[in-house]
C-alpha cells in the first residue's frame, strides 16, 4: 500500500508539473536569471519534445509575454516545451535583451544555451527542433540567436523586430535558417525602412533569402480581410525554394503599428498559429517535408467567408491533399483530404467563431456563423 501511494504521489505530482507554467530560477554568467517553464501535459517522457523560445519586448517582462502571445494552449495541441525568459535591466534600468545597442554587457546568448542545458537536463528534449520567436527587442534577439547560436536553432521568428546593425554587420550562421518575419508598414517603434537602431526588414529578408538560396522573386498571397474595422490588411510573402528546403516568410502588415497581430492590431491572422505552423515544417537540418509535399501548390480560397454548414475551398492544383482546421486557440478541430480544384469541407460539427483552415504551407482564416 506504501507502494501504490508512493506512486499515485509521484504521478499526481508528475501531472500537475506537466500542467502548470513554473517559474525557475538558473545561474548564468554568475548571475541568478528568471524563466517560465511551460511542459503541457501532453508531454511524454518518452517522446523528445520540441523546444519553443518567446521573448518579451524592450522595457516588457515575460509574464506579460505569455499573457498576449498565446502560445500555451498551441503547445498543449502541438506538444511542444515552452519558455518566457526575463530579461535583465540594462543600464537604464529597462528589461531588454542585449542585441548590441551599446547599454549592456550581459550575455543573453549564453543564457539561452543554460536554458536549453536546463530542458536537456530535466525533459526529454528534440535538440534538432529548437526555435526562437520574440515581440520587438525579443525579435532583435531571435535573430541574434540565428547568428550566434544556429548550432542549436532550427528556425526563428520575429514580430515587430529586426536585426540590430551590430547583428546585420557580423551575422554568422552556420546552417540555411528558415526565418519568419511578421511586421507593420506602420510600425513606429521600430521602422518597416529601418532606422539607426534597426536595419529594414526588406535589407533583412534579403540577407537571409540570400544566405538561404532561396529564390529572390516571392510569392504574394492576400489574406482575407476578416476583421475590416482594425484598418489593416495583411499579405504574405514567401520566398521558397532554399536549401535544404527552407523559405523565408513575411507577413505585411499594411497601416499595421508595433502589434502582435491577432492579440491587438491586426485581427485577420493570429501570430501565435502562424509561427507554429512555420516553426513546425523544420528541424535544424532543412524542411522535415517530403517531397510531394513540398509540391502542394500552396495558394487557395474559400467561400462563403463566412460559412455556415458548408466550405468550399478553390485551388488552382488538383492533387489530393491534407487540410486541418484549428481553432483561434491553436486547437485542431478537423481534418480531411482536398480532392480536385473545388472541394467541399462539411462545418457541421464546428460551433460559430473564428477558424484557420490549413493545407500545405499556407492558411486562410474563416468564420463559421
Amino acid at each position: 500500500m506504501k507502494i501504490l501511494s508512493t506512486l499515485l504521489l509521484f504521478f499526481t505530482s508528475t501531472l500537475l508539473l506537466a500542467q502548470q507554467t513554473q517559474s525557475i530560477t538558473i545561474s548564468s554568467g554568475g548571475v541568478d536569471r528568471d524563466f517560465f517553464l511551460y511542459v503541457p501535459n501532453i508531454y511524454n517522457e518518452n517522446t523528445p519534445a520540441p523546444l519553443v523560445f518567446c521573448l518579451h519586448g524592450y522595457g516588457s517582462s515575460a509574464s506579460a509575454n505569455i499573457s498576449y502571445t498565446g502560445f500555451r494552449p498551441v503547445a498543449d495541441t502541438a506538444g511542444f516545451i515552452l519558455i518566457h525568459p526575463q530579461g535583465t535591466q540594462d543600464l537604464f534600468g529597462t528589461p531588454h535583451w542585449n542585441v548590441g545597442w551599446g547599454a549592456s554587457s550581459v550575455d543573453d546568448v549564453a543564457f539561452v544555451e543554460d536554458m536549453i542545458d536546463y530542458v536537456n537536463d530535466n525533459y526529454n528534449l528534440n535538440n534538432d527542433r529548437i526555435y526562437s520567436t520574440g515581440m520587438s527587442n525579443g525579435g532583435f534577439m531571435s535573430y541574434l540567436l540565428a547568428c550566434q547560436l544556429s548550432d542549436k536553432i532550427a528556425a526563428i521568428a520575429s514580430v515587430t523586430g529586426s536585426m540590430s546593425p551590430s547583428t546585420f554587420g557580423s551575422c554568422s550562421p552556420n546552417h540555411p535558417t528558415p526565418i519568419l518575419q511578421i511586421h507593420g508598414t506602420d510600425d513606429g517603434t521600430v521602422p518597416y525602412e529601418g532606422g539607426l537602431f534597426s536595419e529594414g526588414i526588406d535589407n533583412v529578408l534579403n540577407y537571409w533569402v540570400n544566405y538561404n538560396n532561396c529564390n529572390t522573386t516571392p510569392s504574394q498571397t492576400p489574406i482575407p480581410d476578416i476583421n475590416s474595422g482594425d484598418g489593416t490588411t495583411v499579405d504574405h510573402f514567401v520566398y521558397d525554394g532554399g536549401t535544404n528546403g527552407t523559405t523565408v516568410e513575411l507577413f505585411k502588415v499594411y497601416n499595421g503599428g508595433h502589434d502582435w497581430p491577432g492579440a491587438f492590431g491586426n485581427y485577420d491572422i493570429s501570430s501565435n498559429i502562424e509561427i507554429w505552423k512555420f516553426f513546425s515544417r523544420y528541424d535544424i537540418n532543412g524542411s522535415t517535408a517530403s517531397t510531394d509535399e513540398q509540391d502542394i501548390l500552396q495558394e487557395f480560397s474559400l467561400v462563403p467567408n463566412p460559412a455556415r454548414e458548408n466550405l468550399t475551398v478553390h485551388r488552382a492544383n488538383s492533387k489530393t491533399s491534407s487540410f486541418k482546421i484549428l481553432s483561434m486557440d491553436g486547437k485542431e478541430v478537423l481534418t480531411g483530404l482536398l480532392n480536385g480544384t473545388t472541394a467541399s469541407v462539411d462545418l457541421k460539427s464546428l460551433t460559430s467563431g473564428a477558424y484557420l483552415l490549413i493545407s500545405g504551407y499556407s492558411s486562410q482564416k474563416f468564420i463559421i456563423q
